[in-house]
């Protein structure tokens, strides 16, 4: 993959979280769309005690879906 065609970003995370917690992007996404008016580092600290999410991956989740929502 050339330095153009690589994703960047949040969602250069993706391949691996999909991986290591065996759910679609989508997945996890629909979940951060049903908690509604909660901050960035809420929904980071959720996935993580919720879904014992690494700091990284919850993070790069919360990112991508705050800046789609807007």
């Amino acid at each position: 993959m050339s330095e153009d065609n690589k994703v960047k970003g949040p969602a250069s995370y993706f391949p691996s979280i999909e991986k290591k917690y065996g759910q679609p992007i989508e997945h996890w996404l629909n979940l951060l769309a049903g908690i509604p008016d909660k901050k960035h580092m809420e929904l980071v600290a959720w996935l993580k005690k919720e879904h014992g999410m690494g700091h990284g991956h919850a993070n790069a989740l919360v990112a991508h879906h705050l800046t789609v929502k807007k």
